[in-house]
C-alpha cells in the first residue's frame, strides 16, 4: 500500500499508471465481492479487512487530499477510479473521511463538479459519492446545498424522465433526502428557491395506471417520501406550515389527491400517497378545507373522506392501508374545529339523511364502532376521539346522538351504547379503543361526566374492573378504567348527590385502595406500546394486535395522570378548601376579566383619542401653514392692488374728461355684462340710425336733382318725412345720453362700495387669534378671490370701456353734425318750396289772363265770320302732325 501511495505522489504525470494504482486501491478497500467469494468468506471478516485498509489509507490526511486533486483531472482513466475509491473510503470510514474533506480547501466544491461531467458514468457515480458524503453530516449537507446541488439534481431527474426514469433518478432522490431530512436550513433554502414547484410534474399520472415497472414504483415512493420530509410533523411548525401553503398554491396537493382518487394505482403507492396527503394537510386550514371538498369519481359522487373511511372500517383492506387512512383522518381533524364540527354534525339527528341514499362519515364511524371487527372498533373510536379533541362544544353536542339498537326498543344514547359494549367483555383492543374515546370525551366536560354518572351501573363496573387481579393483557384495561374513574372524580361538578367527589373517593378507598388505584393507573404509561405511540403522530404498528394507543391520547394521559393522583389523595377538607379557592379564583378571574375588558375598552378609546389628537394636530399645523401662506398672499395682493390703484390713478388723470365714467371699482361681473349688452344695443341702434341717415341722404340727393314742376309736392312730402326721422334720431340720441349718465351714476355708486370694502380689508387684515381657522380660511379665500377677480377685470374693462366711450363720442359728434346739415338742407328746401309755390301762383294768373284773351279773340273771330276750331280738334291735329314727323324720321 505504501508503494501504491508513492506511485500516486511521484507519477502524477502518467495518467495510465495513476489509473491502475487507484483501481488497485479501490479493490483493496472495497467489500463488493463476487457471489462465490462471498460464500467462501464470512461477511464480518471481509468488513473488518476493508475497514483496516481504509484506516491505513486515511491515517495520513494528505492521502485523501491527494485523492481530491486527482478528481479535478478530466482524464477518464484517472477521474473515474478516483470517484470509486473515495466512495469506498466513505462507506468504510464515513465520519473520519467526511471530516478530512470538510477541512480540505474547496474539498466539497471539487466533488460538486462531478455532477456537471458530460460523461454519465462519472456523473452517476458522483451522485453515489455525494450520497455517502452527506450522510449524517449537517455541515457538509449545507455546503452541498449551497453549491447549487438542488438545481443540478432536479435537472438530472427531469432529463431522465421523472418517475419513469431509471436507477439514476432513484440515486438523485436518495441524495435529495440526505440533504433535506432533519436539516431545517436546507429545507428553507429548497422552499425559497421555488424547487417545490418543480416537484409537481413528478406526480402526473394517466388514466391507465396498470403495469407500472418496479423502478417507477420505487421512484414514486421516494418522491412521496421527499414531500413528507418537507412537511414532517417533527419539523419546526413555521417551516412546515410555509411548505404546506406552497404545495397548495403550486397545485402539488391537488396532484396528490388526483393519485389518491385514481384507479389502478399500486397498493403501496396508494398507501404512501395517503400518508403524504395526511402530512401536507395536517394543521393547515386552507389545505384541510381543500381536502374536505375533494370528491371521488363515482356515481353519485362521494366525498374523499367518506371513501377513505369506508376503506378504514372494511376488514378486507390491507392493514397498512387502514392505518394510513386513520392517520389521514387524524391529520384532517388536527387543529381543525371546522372539520370536527362537520364530522360531528353528520351524527346529530337534525342532519342525518332520512332517505338513506348516501352514507355519511358519522354513520361509517358508528358502524365501525359497533362492528364485529376489533380493529374497526379501535380505528373508529380513535377517529371519533379526534373529532372531539380540545372541543368542549362538540363534546356536549355528541351527547344528543341517539342510536336505534333494534326494532321495537327505544333508542339509546351513543354514550350509553359505548358503556354497554364495554361491559359486555369484548376483545381487549375494542375495550381499549372505547375507553380512550370515553376518556377523551369526558375530560374537561363536566356535563358529559354527569351523563356518564347518571347511569348507576357505570361506577360499579369500573371499580370491579380495577379491583380484580387479572393477567397482563387485562392490566392495560384496568389502567384505562382507573383513568376514566379519575376523570369522573376530577371533572365532577357535584350535581348528582350520590356521585359527589367525596363519595367516589370513599368508594375507591373501600373497594380498591388508593395505593392500588394509583398503581393500576400507572400501568398505562409503563406499557411498551404506550412509549412507542408517544414518539410520533403517525400510527405505525407491526401488526394489528399491537394497535393499542393513539399519539394524541398519550398526551392526555401525561397531562391527567399527575392531576388525578393529587385529586385522589386530597381529603374532604382539602376538597372543600379547593372548592372555595376555585370559587374565589373564579370570582377573581371574573373581576380580572371584567377589568381587562374595561381596560381594553379604555385602551381602545384612548387609542382612538390619540389618533384624533394626532389628526387634529396635523390638521391644525396644515391650517396654520395655510393661514400663513394666505396672509402672505393677501399682503402680496394688497401690494399688487396698491400698484394697480396708482396705475388707475394715472389713467384717470390722462382721461380726466371721462373720469366719472371710468370708475369701475366694485362693479360685479353681472353688472359689467349688463353694461356690455346695453353698449352693444346702443351700437346696433347707432348703426341703424346711420343706415337711415344714408337713406335720407340719398333721398335728399334725389330731391335736389328733381326740379320739375310736377314733382314738387311729392318732394316736399319726402323731405318732411326725412326731417321727422332726423328728429326721431335726435331724440334717441338724447335718450342714450341720459342712459349713459344714469350708468355713470351707478358706476360711481359701485366705486364707493368698492372703497368701503377696501377700508374693511385694511381694518381686518389680520384676524383675531381666537377666531377659528375655518373662518379665517373662508374670509381669506373670499377676499383673495374678489381681489384677484376685480383687479383682473378692472384692467381689461376700463381699457375696453374707454375705447368704447371714445367711439361713442365720435358717433355722437358725427350724428350731431349730420343733424345740423339735415336741418340746413331742410330750411333750404322749405325756401325752394315757397318760391316754387309763388312761381306756380304767378303762372296760374298768367294762364288765366291768356285764357281770357284767347276766349275774347275766338269770339271776335266768330263775330268776323272766321272758322274757329275747338281745343279738342286742335289737340288731335297736333297729335297727327307729330306722328307724321316721327315716321319721316324713321325713314330717314
Amino acid at each position: 500500500m505504501e508503494h501504491l501511495i508513492n506511485v500516486l505522489q511521484t507519477d502524477r504525470s502518467d495518467s495510465e499508471i495513476i489509473g491502475y494504482a487507484l483501481d488497485t486501491l479501490f479493490n483493496i478497500v472495497s467489500n463488493d465481492l463476487e457471489e462465490e467469494e462471498q460464500e467462501e468468506n464470512p461477511q464480518k471478516q471481509v468488513d473488518d479487512l476493508g475497514r483496516q485498509f481504509t484506516e491505513i489509507f486515511i491515517k495520513q490526511q494528505e492521502n485523501v487530499t491527494l485523492l481530491l486533486t486527482f478528481l479535478e483531472e478530466f482524464d477518464f482513466q484517472v477521474r473515474w477510479p478516483g470517484v470509486k475509491l473515495l466512495t469506498s473510503l466513505l462507506k468504510q470510514q464515513g465520519p473520519q473521511v467526511q471530516q478530512i474533506i470538510l477541512v480540505s480547501p474547496m474539498g466539497v466544491s471539487r466533488l460538486m463538479d462531478l455532477l456537471a461531467d458530460s460523461r454519465e458514468v462519472i456523473r452517476n457515480d458522483g451522485v453515489l459519492l455525494l450520497q455517502q458524503l452527506t450522510k449524517s453530516n449537517a455541515a457538509i449537507q449545507k455546503i452541498v446545498a449551497f453549491e447549487n446541488a438542488f438545481e443540478r439534481l432536479l435537472d438530472i431527474v427531469t432529463d431522465e424522465g421523472n418517475s419513469d426514469g431509471g436507477i439514476v433518478v432513484e440515486d438523485c432522490l436518495l441524495l435529495l433526502q440526505n440533504l433535506l431530512k432533519n436539516n431545517n436550513s436546507n429545507q428553507n433554502f429548497f422552499k425559497e428557491g421555488s424547487y417545490i414547484q418543480r416537484m409537481k410534474p413528478w406526480f402526473e399520472v394517466g388514466d391507465d395506471n396498470s403495469g407500472w415497472s418496479a423502478q417507477k414504483v420505487t421512484n414514486l415512493h421516494l418522491m412521496l417520501q421527499l414531500v413528507r420530509v418537507l412537511v414532517s410533523p417533527t419539523n419546526p411548525p413555521g417551516a412546515t406550515s410555509s411548505c404546506q401553503k406552497t404545495m397548495f398554491h403550486c397545485g402539488l396537493l391537488q396532484q396528490l389527491c388526483t393519485i389518491l382518487m385514481a384507479t389502478g394505482v399500486p397498493a403501496d403507492i396508494l398507501t404512501e400517497t395517503i400518508n403524504t396527503v395526511s402530512e401536507v394537510i395536517r394543521g393547515c386550514q386552507i389545505n384541510q378545507d381543500y381536502f374536505a371538498s375533494v370528491n371521488a369519481p363515482s356515481n353519485p359522487p362521494r366525498s374523499a373522506i367518506v371513501v377513505l373511511l369506508m376503506s378504514m372500517v372494511n376488514e378486507r383492506q390491507p392493514f397498512v392501508l387502514r392505518c394510513a387512512v386513520l392517520y389521514c383522518f387524524q391529520c384532517f381533524l388536527y387543529k381543525n374545529q371546522k372539520g370536527q364540527g362537520e364530522i360531528v354534525s353528520t351524527l346529530l339527528p337534525s342532519t342525518i339523511d332520512a332517505t338513506g341514499n348516501s352514507v355519511s362519515a358519522g354513520q361509517l364511524l358508528c358502524g365501525g364502532l359497533f362492528s364485529t371487527d376489533s380493529l374497526s372498533n379501535w380505528c373508529a373510536a380513535v377517529a371519533l376521539a379526534h373529532a372531539l379533541q380540545d372541543n368542549a362544544t362538540l363534546k356536549e353536542q355528541l351527547l344528543r346522538v341517539q342510536l336505534a339498537t333494534s326494532i321495537g326498543n327505544p333508542p339509546v344514547s351513543l354514550l350509553q351504547q359505548c358503556t354497554n359494549i364495554l361491559s359486555q367483555g369484548s376483545k381487549v383492543q375494542t375495550r381499549v379503543g372505547l375507553l380512550m374515546l370515553l376518556c377523551t370525551w369526558l375530560s374537561d366536560c363536566p356535563i358529559a361526566v354527569t351523563h356518564f354518572l347518571h347511569n348507576s351501573a357505570n361506577i360499579p363496573f369500573l371499580t370491579g374492573q380495577i379491583a380484580e387481579n387479572l393477567g397482563e393483557e387485562e392490566q392495560l384495561v384496568q389502567g384505562l378504567c382507573a383513568l376514566l374513574l379519575g376523570i369522573c372524580i376530577y371533572y365532577n361538578d357535584n350535581s348528582l348527590e350520590n356521585c359527589r367527589k367525596e363519595k367516589l373517593k370513599q368508594l375507591i378507598e373501600k373497594r380498591i385502595g388508593k395505593e392500588n388505584f394509583i398503581e393500576k393507573l400507572g400501568f398505562i404509561s409503563k406499557h411498551e406500546l404506550y412509549s412507542k405511540a408517544a414518539q410520533k403522530p403517525q400510527p405505525s404498528f407491526s401488526s394489528a394486535d399491537h394497535m393499542m394507543f393513539d399519539h394524541e391520547f398519550t398526551k392526555l394521559v401525561k397531562e391527567l395522570e399527575g392531576i388525578i393522583t393529587k385529586a385522589i389523595y386530597k381529603s374532604s377538607e382539602e376538597d372543600k378548601q379547593e372548592e372555595e379557592v376555585k370559587k374565589t379564583l373564579e370570582q377573581h378571574d371574573n373581576i380580572v376579566t371584567h377589568y381587562k375588558k374595561v381596560i381594553r375598552e379604555q385602551d381602545r378609546q384612548l387609542e382612538e383619542l390619540k389618533q384624533k389628537v394626532n389628526t387634529l394636530k396635523s390638521q391644525n399645523e396644515q391650517l396654520q401653514t395655510a393661514v400663513t401662506q394666505q396672509m402672505s398672499q393677501i399682503q402680496q395682493h394688497k401690494d399688487q392692488y396698491n400698484l394697480l390703484k396708482v396705475q388707475l390713478g394715472k389713467d384717470n388723470q390722462h382721461h380726466s374728461s371721462h373720469s366719472d365714467m371710468l370708475q369701475m371699482n366694485g362693479i360685479q361681473p353681472e353688472e359689467i355684462s349688463k353694461l356690455r349688452q346695453e353698449i352693444e344695443e346702443l351700437k346696433n341702434k347707432h348703426e341703424v340710425l346711420q343706415g337711415q341717415l344714408r337713406e335720407k341722404d340719398s333721398v335728399i340727393e334725389n330731391m335736389k336733382s328733381l326740379q320739375s314742376e310736377t314733382g314738387r309736392t311729392e318732394q316736399s312730402s319726402q323731405i318732411t318725412a326725412g326731417l321727422e326721422h332726423a328728429n326721431e334720431l335726435h331724440r334717441e340720441l338724447e335718450a342714450l345720453r341720459i342712459q349713459i349718465q344714469s350708468q355713470s351714476s351707478d358706476i360711481s355708486k359701485l366705486q364707493s362700495e368698492k372703497q368701503e370694502l377696501l377700508q374693511q380689508m385694511n381694518t381686518a387684515s389680520v384676524p383675531a387669534l381666537g377666531d377659528s381657522t375655518a373662518v379665517i380660511a373662508a374670509k381669506n379665500s373670499e377676499l383673495e378671490g374678489r381681489l384677484l377677480q376685480e383687479i383682473k377685470e378692472l384692467k381689461s374693462e376700463v381699457k375696453a370701456l374707454s375705447e368704447e366711450k371714445a367711439l361713442l363720442k365720435q358717433h355722437l359728434d358725427s350724428s350731431n353734425s349730420t343733424a345740423a346739415v339735415l336741418q340746413d338742407e331742410k330750411s333750404k328746401l322749405q325756401q325752394e318750396v315757397s318760391e316754387s309755390k309763388k312761381e306756380q301762383d304767378d303762372l296760374l294768373v298768367l294762364l288765366a289772363d291768356q285764357d281770357q284773351k284767347i276766349f275774347a279773340l275766338k269770339n271776335k273771330l266768330k263775330e268776323l265770320g272766321q272758322p274757329v276750331e275747338d281745343e279738342d280738334d286742335i289737340e288731335s291735329g297736333d297729335q297727327a302732325d307729330e306722328d307724321e314727323e316721327e315716321d319721316g324720321e324713321e325713314e330717314d
